[in-house]
C-alpha cells in the first residue's frame, strides 16, 4: 500500500512518498515540483546498473535534461575527493540553481550528493532515491549531508533538507542480506528511542535477519513508522539544537569503532548495534533503565543477527580518545543518547572514561 508522509518544517517541508515500482514516476513527481530542466543522477556503479536506467527513462519522458555521476560505492569513499567528482560533472553539463541533483543509492551515496547540492552555486535543488533500507529510514531524511574526516566520521557537512524523498520497497530485493540487517540496526533504534509500538511489532516478527522473512505489510509498516519517527523528531528540532541528538542512540561508540576500524570491519549499521549495546549497559550501570528492557533490546539485536561484541583488536582507551571527536561533544564533555525505556531517551553528560572502562570490557 502506498504512503505518504510530510516532514513539517518552517521553511523547505518535504513529502517522502513510499509506494512499489516509484521509480517510474521519478520524472513525473519532479516535473510537479518545477524542479527546473537538468537533473543530476549520482549513484554507486552496482546500484546504477540495476536501477539507473530506470530513473533515467523516467526523468527523460518527463522532459529532463539528464546526466550522471557514479561513485564508488562504502564508507571509505565518503570523501572531499568523491564529492570534487560531483562538482565536475555539475560544472561540465552546466547545471544550474534551478537544476537538479538526485541521490540514487544507499546512505553514503546519499550523504555526499547532499552536501555536493548544498554547496554547489550555494545550494541546488536536490532528491532522494534511497535504495538500502538504512538510507530509506534514516539517511535520506532529515537534511543531514557530509563526508568523512580522516580522523573523525561526518565532521564535515551542512543540513540541507531534500525536496522530496522517493522510496521504492521493492528494490530491496536486490539488497544484500548484510545490508538488509544493517538497516534493522537503525529500525531497532527508533523502537527504542521513540516508537515503543513499532519495537513490539519486531519482537512478534519470527526472524528480522533477511528480507525474505519479513513479510510485505510488516516491511511497509517498518519503513512507514522509521519514517515517521525521524520526521517527528526533525519537526520538533531540525538542526539538533537539543532533541534530534536522540537519533544519535548508538552512534556515539558506535562512530568510534567504525572510524577506529577504517571503516573495514563493520558497516555502519552493524556498529550502531554495538553502540546500542555498549549504550544500554551505560543506562543500567547509571540507574536510567533496567535488565528487562536491556534483554528486550539484545534480543532484538540477536534477532536481526547483528553483531553484540566490540570487533577484536580494538583498545578501550583508543575508544575513549576517539569519543573526543564525537560531534555531540560539548564544553569537552561526550554527551551519550540513553535508554530509559522502551519508546524513550534521553542525553546525557554523565557518561565518565572510568565508567567506560568499566562497561565496555564486558562486550569483548
Amino acid at each position: 500500500m502506498p504512503s505518504a508522509i510530510c516532514v513539517n518544517l518552517p521553511e523547505n517541508s518535504y513529502e517522502i512518498a513510499i509506494a512499489p515500482k516509484s521509480i517510474e514516476e521519478l520524472g513525473a513527481k519532479m516535473q510537479s515540483l518545477n524542479l527546473g530542466k537538468k537533473a543530476l543522477v549520482v549513484s554507486n556503479p552496482v546500484v546504477y546498473r540495476r536501477y539507473g536506467d530506470r530513473a533515467t527513462a523516467s526523468l527523460t519522458a518527463a522532459g529532463f535534461e539528464v546526466s550522471q555521476c557514479i561513485l564508488m560505492a562504502g564508507e571509505q569513499y565518503k570523501t572531499l575527493k568523491s564529492v570534487q567528482k560531483v562538482y565536475d560533472v555539475a560544472l561540465d553539463n552546466q547545471l544550474e540553481r534551478s537544476s537538479t541533483i538526485i541521490a540514487l543509492g544507499g546512505g553514503v551515496i546519499g550523504d555526499m550528493t547532499g552536501f555536493a547540492a548544498a554547496t554547489w552555486l550555494r545550494g541546488i535543488n536536490f532528491v532522494q532515491v534511497p535504495t538500502s533500507l538504512l538510507a530509506m529510514v534514516d539517511a535520506s531524511i532529515g537534511g543531514k549531508t557530509g563526508v568523512n574526516h580522516p580522523k573523525g566520521k561526518n565532521l564535515i557537512g551542512a543540513f540541507y533538507q531534500p525536496k522530496f524523498v522517493l522510496i521504492d520497497p521493492e528494490v530491496l530485493q536486490t539488497l544484500p542480506a548484510r545490508e538488509f540487517r544493517a538497516g534493522m540496526a537503525e529500525v531497532i533504534k527508533y523502537g527504542v528511542i521513540w516508537d515503543a509500538e513499532l519495537f513490539a511489532r519486531m519482537e512478534e516478527a519470527k526472524r528480522l535477519d533477511q528480507l525474505r522473512y519479513v513479510d510485505k505489510e510488516l516491511l511497509q509498516d517498518i519503513i512507514t513508522r522509521s519514517c515517521q519517527s525521524k520526521a517527528d523528531v526533525v519537526e520538533k528540532d531540525e538542526k539538533e539544537a537539543n532533541l534530534r541528538a536522540i537519533l544519535n542512540y548508538g552512534h556515539t561508540i558506535g562512530h568510534a569503532v567504525e572510524s577506529l576500524t577504517r571503516y573495514k570491519v563493520t558497516n555502519h549499521g552493524e556498529a550502531v548495534a554495538i553502540g546500542m549495546v555498549a549504550a544500554s549497559r551505560l543506562a543500567i550501570a547509571l540507574g536510567l533503565w533496567d535488565e528487562e528492557s536491556s534483554a528486550r533490546q539484545y534480543a532484538l539485536i540477536e534477532k536481526a543477527d547483528l553483531p553484540t561484541k566490540l570487533p577484536g583488536g580494538l583498545d578501550i582507551e583508543q575508544i575513549i580518545q576517539k569519543l573526543q571527536t564525537d560531534k555531540k561533544v560539548k564544553d569537552g564533555q561526550v554527551r551519550f543518547v540513553l535508554p530509559t525505556e522502551i519508546g524513550s531517551a534521553t542525553i546525557s553528560d554523565r557518561v565518565t572514561a572510568d565508567l567506560i572502562h568499566e562497561v565496555l570490557p564486558q562486550m569483548q
